[in-house]
């Protein structure tokens, strides 16, 4: 069953559209198993089992999770297969390897390429025209930048056009500040990060971001659906321009699996 477990999980082209690109078929596994559910794991943690054995990552470590509430959810996709176990709709077990096999032993990494991303983020670089794309942008990213200024003292710059400028390094510093320690949270924030293109947006998510003046509507909170829709304003942009890209749509569709699962870990992990 160990070897499975490898074999589940590793050198699979698990996004869709690139198995479609590289004309590979990923190789799914019968289930083999009839039911997964939890387990205590000591020390506080919850063990993801099935039929009462261990499920192993692909570092062949215990899949184990901080909180009953979190290793539920992920129980909750062993169980919805049938027939097949597709790597590709489960994107909190992959997530929860990724922490336990490799965030966990190297935190310091992912933290400096979410800084690295507050250098050069999507919030920070605005299209010149047209007037309604300007807009757009503004509407949908101007709080999230507000939002660090009043929240944390960061003062970003905006530039106009995709030339790099520059960001003052107190306001990296300060935002800094706020990338989670604790490695779940940490690889949550990491994946939006790359998922939007912004750490800014995927810190407003980790700390449920308010404005100091209501910048965030009428409730004064910034969520994850805005998050995810302000990291396509572009896109979206395009589309009602030139009509929809279905491709693009499709592995919109993917990722955002992928980012609800991190959304769950951020608030299923206090």
């Amino acid at each position: 069953m160990r070897e499975i477990f490898t074999e589940i999980f590793e050198n699979q082209p698990i996004d869709p559209t690139e198995a479609a690109r590289r004309s590979v078929r990923p190789r799914l596994r019968k289930r083999f198993y009839e039911r997964a559910h939890t387990g205590d794991a000591g020390e506080g943690a919850v063990a993801v089992l099935l039929d009462g054995k261990p499920v192993r990552t692909p570092a062949r470590r215990a899949l184990t999770a901080p909180t009953r509430a979190l290793a539920e959810a992920i129980v909750e996709e062993w169980n919805a297969h049938t027939d097949v176990i597709d790597p590709a709709r489960m994107p909190l077990t992959r997530l929860a390897n990724a922490v336990i096999d490799a965030v966990a032993d190297a935190p310091g990494p992912v933290a400096a390429e979410i800084e690295k991303y507050l250098g050069s983020d999507l919030l920070f670089y605005r299209a010149e025209t047209p007037a309604g794309l300007v807009e757009k942008q503004s509407q949908a990213w101007d709080p999230v930048v507000a939002w660090a200024r009043e929240q944390f003292g960061a003062r970003f710059v905006l530039a106009q056009g995709i030339v790099y400028v520059p960001q003052p390094r107190e306001a990296v510093a300060a935002m800094r500040l706020a990338i989670p320690d604790d490695p779940w949270r940490l690889a949550a924030v990491s994946s939006i990060t790359t998922l939007t293109g912004s750490a800014l947006l995927a810190l407003a998510v980790a700390h449920g971001a308010h404005g100091a003046r209501g910048a965030f509507g009428a409730l004064g909170a910034f969520g994850a659906d805005a998050a995810w829709a302000a990291a396509h304003v572009d896109n979206d942009w395009q589309m009602s321009q030139w009509g929809r890209d279905e491709i693009a749509l499709e592995r919109r569709a993917f990722h955002h699996g992928e980012f609800q699962a991190a959304v769950m870990v951020l608030s299923l992990k206090k």
